[in-house]
């Protein structure tokens, strides 16, 4: 299995979106924060998920820690996304708590595939299945599923229309020993989510009952 933490360091490839990562993640972050942070930089991850960090943003909190991940066959890309780790220490009463999740997902779909009407509740319900299946607690979830189809004229007619799926949501995680989160577990359960949009096979045995959408045509060129 592939450690995140070899992505998570400022050497060459991190460039200032990592070095930004680090210094939201400083020594003068609290206790709480720095611990989700550092649980993060070692989880261990399915091979086909590559995680590096990206600049976080600087106004929905007081700190913040910023993940990007592509699940990868080769040298294509099957889907894409970005996770951040939201944290006020005196809490945020729409969270209900002191830690948020906040993530994009994001894939291309055969266009049959993206007119299925259930197909938005079932992206959601793999969020939150996600979650559950590795016995996270979470509260407060919320989000949206978007598809968009584009088709193409002139000088670009020669490409087959393309369909994507986005998923934006955020959840509180719920706090554990010394008010942290197990933000490794759901690290772990958003790469579940990723694998799942991508079209990967169950990471294991025990996995055998996930439903994934069949792998999509042509998968984007890194």
């Amino acid at each position: 299995m592939a450690a995140a933490q070899g992505r998570l360091s400022d050497g060459a490839g991190g460039m200032d979106d990592a070095k930004e990562g680090d210094r939201n993640a400083g020594s003068t972050a609290p206790p709480a924060f720095e611990a989700a942070v550092q649980a993060l930089r070692a989880s261990r991850l399915r091979p086909q998920i590559e995680v590096e960090p990206t600049r976080a943003p600087q106004r929905l909190a007081p700190h913040a820690y910023a993940l990007e991940a592509a699940v990868v066959d080769g040298d294509q890309d099957l889907a894409d996304g970005r996770l951040v780790l939201l944290h006020d220490p005196d809490g945020h009463e729409a969270w209900r708590g002191s830690f948020r999740l906040v993530t994009l997902v994001r894939a291309e779909l055969e266009p049959e595939m993206a007119a299925d009407p259930l197909l938005p509740e079932v992206c959601w319900s793999w969020l939150t299945g996600a979650l559950s299946a590795r016995g996270l607690a979470f509260g407060e979830p919320s989000g949206t599923v978007t598809r968009a189809s584009s088709h193409y004229f002139g000088g670009l007619s020669e490409r087959l229309p393309a369909s994507q799926i986005e998923i934006r949501a955020s959840w509180t995680p719920r706090e554990g020993l010394g008010g942290v989160p197990d933000t490794a577990a759901h690290l772990t359960a958003w790469c579940d989510l990723l694998a799942q949009v991508a079209g990967l096979p169950p990471a294991g045995p025990g996995d055998a009952s996930v439903v994934t959408l069949p792998q999509r045509r042509g998968p984007q060129s890194r």
